[in-house]
């Protein structure tokens, strides 16, 4: 039985930490919310049509695993991709990643590691369910930081050995949301290499992957293959971001033939199956590049703009991947009041995103800017909030 006491430190969720942040401040003229990370950009015009088409297949229950065709589409973008090859048996739909990154836990993680509680590794800043999937199964979260000296990826080859040795899972975000930094091969080959020598899994959350400035990010599960460590990685993407389709909640986990198996058994009784209609349309853009190149580059466009306007500010990050700008300030949630207030654009502190650690919190002196509107908005926002808090260029 899960007790309701691992729940109770868990901090309030940033957005309505957001909310009562700001519930005094009368924002300034036209206000813009980039705070959440919703894709606005267009869905694929494929999507209508299908759903039309398979509608009456809401009437039958959907397989929970993945249609047939579903789970070919995906193995066979992973092989397009990412140049492996993932058969359908280590592959399983999920409802989003979300609901596989909390439930891979509660599959794959032991009650014990070598007779300690089970140490779960977690990026300092971190999607939030990252943490709530530690406490769900009773492990112990161990936040890494991810700072301006270890290049705002987490340095989890710095952690004690003994640590390690109690470590079931480490969780990584690549692109990373925040920061929007990418693992290269190099650091995943390190990571790997590590989780084999202390025998651990990597939830690799790739979700951002399909956004990126020059270069496709690598993907940790192929990296692991190359090594012969395929067993170590389970990886996670989904149609939210890489698609423009947050709302059809699609995604999927792959890894190991025997991790797929587990995970598979948990969601046979707990997850929740994508409705086949739903499935029907990730089959089709999971087989389609076209609409994803289309939306790469309208981002592409955006990481241009924010070049533009912020590049003489010290500091500042280019994004290589993701749709977050991870902004410098002085203090997080005063520049939050301040842009809303003053140039009534609002954005998220930092803070929010991370949590206070012996070497501090990582996030509290950034703002974490969402790029996910139309170009002209988008470059309006962006000056505003340089010549509230930066000085005009």
């Amino acid at each position: 039985m899960i007790s309701p006491e691992r729940f109770s430190n868990l901090p309030d969720y940033a957005f309505p930490r957001l909310r009562k942040l700001l519930s005094d401040v009368t924002p300034g003229p036209d206000p813009v919310v980039m705070t959440i990370g919703e894709p606005r950009h267009g869905i694929p015009d494929f999507v209508a049509p299908v759903l039309a088409r398979t509608v009456d297949e809401l009437g039958k229950y959907p397989p929970n695993d993945g249609t047939p065709q579903l789970l070919a589409a995906i193995s066979g973008w992973i092989g397009t991709r990412h140049g492996i090859e993932v058969g359908p048996e280590r592959i399983t739909a999920l409802n989003g990643t979300r609901e596989g990154l909390f439930n891979a836990a509660l599959a794959l993680c032991p009650e014990r590691k070598n007779g300690a509680r089970p140490a779960v590794l977690i990026p300092n800043p971190f999607y939030q369910v990252y943490a709530v999937a530690a406490a769900a199964v009773g492990a112990r979260p161990v936040f890494v930081n991810a700072a301006a000296a270890t290049g705002h990826l987490p340095d989890f080859t710095a952690l004690d050995a003994s640590l390690l040795d109690t470590a079931a899972i480490c969780y990584l975000c690549s692109p990373a949301n925040p920061q929007g930094t990418v693992a290269g091969r190099d650091y995943l080959e390190r990571l790997v290499d590590l989780a084999e020598r202390h025998d651990f899994l990597i939830f690799s959350d790739e979700c951002y992957s399909e956004i990126w400035r020059d270069t496709p990010p690598p993907g940790a599960l192929a990296v692991a293959e190359g090594m012969g460590l395929a067993h170590r990685v389970v990886m996670f993407n989904s149609l939210s971001k890489r698609s423009n389709l947050p709302g059809l909640r699609s995604g999927f986990a792959a890894g190991s033939a025997e991790a797929i198996a587990r995970f598979r058994v948990l969601r046979s009784y707990a997850g929740a199956p994508i409705p086949l209609p739903h499935q029907r349309v990730s089959e089709a853009a999971w087989a389609d590049e076209d609409h994803v190149t289309a939306n790469r580059a309208l981002y592409q466009e955006k990481y241009a703009i924010a070049d533009r306007i912020f590049g003489n500010v010290p500091g500042y990050l280019p994004p290589a991947g993701g749709f977050f700008l991870w902004l410098p300030v002085d203090d997080g949630e005063a520049a939050a009041r301040r842009l809303w207030a003053e140039a009534g654009v609002q954005v998220l502190p930092g803070a929010y995103l991370s949590r206070d650690t012996e070497a501090g919190n990582p996030g509290r002196g950034f703002i974490r800017v969402a790029l996910v509107g139309p170009a002209a908005e988008t470059a309006d926002a962006l000056t505003r909030i340089r010549d509230t808090l930066y000085g005009k260029g």
